[in-house]
């Protein structure tokens, strides 16, 4: 593990440095970067700081107690792991090293649709729960099939994807030459230095086997759709709220989608027949200048009363951010960067240490704050700006009060 050890990591942000290290840019820019000029990048951990603790003084709280349960799953902690497409670019065999890591401390991983490993074998590598994450890419033909092979290889939970009809501008990925280097040939060659600029990353990933193509992504009659193919496919299958209905037929278990913003979007879920919602701009990789996902947890809460659960994601790097979404209503939150960065810099250990720093930041928070467990959280332990509760739905400031 080298340097990534305590007491030399205390912060996620200490992770990324050494991710930045040790990575290409173009793979680095990958996990770190938003869409366009990533205004919304920033505001998903800038409005963290818009939301203040209000303690409990006094109070003889034992040690935090963090277990929970999310859709009925027992957790030890109300952290998930977020889908990562292509997290075996960050290192090798990377959903397999995450899934293993969030089953030892006691959390669930959800694998995104475009991951570089068989389903099959992320089940394998994990002793806890695993929910799939689920992309029409390929077709109604192909989801069908990854679906039924997640429901057989044992995953909780399906995770439907709202938000990619068509891929965000990344800027960094443009000027990194992402395109450029997938398709091969001249172009490529003013891109290759960054790539032997981080020879033992190169080694790992040769080792690896290279450019990976997507094994949960197979359309009938074809093999696993190449890694050059996500943009267009992705741009060919939009979910809309009709698919839900094949969507829920096939699956047959609990449904979530994610990418949800607004109070509008809340209901009709509900109305949809939905388990729980995720709360999510995508990292801020797809629409640039919609709300941070903190700000708009509130309104989806108050919509949905309480009839499913819902979850957050978006802009967290430490325990405090966590307690603030859960205060906020949030059963439990999901990091997608806070892990990735942790993947990126040394693999498993990475992985081990950044939910090692979650969880040692949830504990204090709650003891700092004079709670004694998650379930107690509530939003009398947090104040938020006055403007938050001059929205369009009624009952938000019964949620905030």
């Amino acid at each position: 593990m080298g340097s990534v050890t305590p007491p030399h990591v205390v912060t996620i942000g200490d992770l990324r440095r050494i991710a930045e290290r040790r990575l290409p840019r173009v793979v680095f820019d990958y996990i770190d970067g938003g869409a366009e000029r990533e205004v919304t990048l920033r505001e998903n951990c800038r409005i963290f700081d818009d939301v203040t603790f209000r303690p409990r003084q006094a109070v003889a709280a034992p040690p935090g107690d963090l277990a929970t349960t999310v859709l009925g799953t027992p957790v030890r902690l109300p952290v998930l792991l977020a889908p990562l497409g292509s997290s075996r670019m960050f290192y090798p065999r990377g959903e397999e090293v995450a899934a293993s890591e969030a089953g030892a401390a006691g959390t669930i991983y959800v694998l995104s649709t475009l991951s570089g490993c068989p389903l099959e074998d992320v089940r394998r590598a994990t002793a806890g729960p695993v929910w799939y994450q689920l992309y029409l890419v390929g077709g109604r033909d192909a989801a069908r099939a990854g679906i039924a092979r997640a429901r057989a290889a044992g995953y909780g939970a399906l995770v439907v994807t709202l938000d990619t009809p068509v891929a965000g501008l990344r800027v960094r990925d443009v000027r990194n030459g992402v395109k450029e280097l997938l398709s091969g040939g001249a172009a490529m060659l003013p891109f290759l230095p960054q790539l032997f600029l981080r020879p033992r990353w190169l080694l790992d990933f040769l080792r690896d086997g290279g450019l990976m193509d997507f094994p949960n992504v197979v359309p009938p009659g074809q093999g696993p759709l190449p890694y050059l193919d996500v943009t267009g496919a992705l741009e060919q299958t939009t979910v809309t709220w009709k698919d839900l209905g094949w969507i829920r037929d096939a699956w047959n278990g609990p449904l979530l989608v994610k990418g949800v913003l607004t109070a509008e979007d809340a209901r009709r879920a509900v109305s949809e027949g939905i388990d729980a919602i995720v709360v999510s701009n995508h990292g801020a990789r797809q629409l640039d200048g919609v709300s941070p996902t903190l700000r708009a947890l509130p309104e989806v809460v108050a919509a949905v009363g309480g009839r499913v659960e819902v979850l957050m994601d978006g802009g967290i790097r430490s325990g405090a951010d966590v307690v603030k979404a859960l205060c906020l209503g949030a059963r439990a939150v999901l990091v997608g960067r806070a892990y990735a960065y942790g993947l990126g810099a040394a693999g498993a250990p990475g992985v081990a240490r950044a939910l090692e720093i979650l969880r040692e930041d949830l504990v204090r928070t709650l003891t700092l704050l004079g709670c004694p467990s998650i379930p107690e959280l509530g939003p009398s332990y947090v104040d938020v700006p006055a403007d938050w509760r001059l929205r369009r739905q009624d009952n938000l400031a019964d949620v905030l009060a």
